[in-house]
């Protein structure tokens, strides 16, 4: 959790292989699960949001691939519940029906 915004976005383009300027938000944690940065481009600059929590710890989802156990993809709404502190490997998606 030492890493700033340089550090984060190295991770971001050579570790992920993703250019954080597409308006993706990047999600770092450390081991312990009871700090996490978030890392985001809005066409103007860099945003580097931090939280520590007093207790408990952040539920991590489950991996994307099983060949690349770092890398997650979420949802808006589950990135708002994680770092709500909602479990999300307890949670599950109702299967309701939307017209797009």
């Amino acid at each position: 959790m030492r890493k700033q915004f340089n550090g984060l976005w190295a991770e971001a383009e050579h570790q992920l292989k993703i250019d954080p300027r597409q308006g993706e938000v990047f999600v770092f944690g450390n081991r312990q699960r009871d700090r996490i940065k978030l890392l985001y481009w809005d066409g103007t600059g860099v945003w580097v949001l931090a939280k520590r929590l007093e207790q408990g710890r952040f539920t991590w989802p489950a991996p994307l691939s099983v060949g690349d156990p770092a890398k997650r993809s979420l949802a808006t709404e589950h990135l708002t519940m994680l770092l709500a502190g909602i479990d999300l490997q307890k949670t599950y998606k109702k299967a309701w029906f939307r017209e797009e």
